[in-house]
């Protein structure tokens, strides 16, 4: 008797909330928000808007509270200065 395929690894995380705030370690820690899947890759983008980018799911964690709050700050200072809608 033949086993089942196992399946891919993006299929045994479990796929976070549109919208949520995540880390991908695979990029320097870079604070992103979910978007969803593209193939075997999660897309996530810059907190407030940006261009999106692909990060592997194994390499992606929830973001902590202070992560979370460091990513908003950010976005909020940048806005002040002009830099950003």
């Amino acid at each position: 008797m033949e086993r089942p395929a196992a399946p891919p690894a993006s299929e045994l995380l479990a796929l976070p909330v549109l919208g949520a705030l995540v880390v991908d370690t695979g990029r320097g820690d870079r604070v992103g928000e979910f978007r969803g899947v593209a193939g075997p890759y999660w897309s996530l983008r810059p907190v407030g808007g940006g261009t999106e980018w692909e990060a592997e799911p194994h390499r992606v964690r929830p973001a902590l509270l202070m992560e979370q709050l460091r990513a908003r700050t950010a976005r909020l200072n940048a806005r002040s200065r002009g830099e950003v809608l």
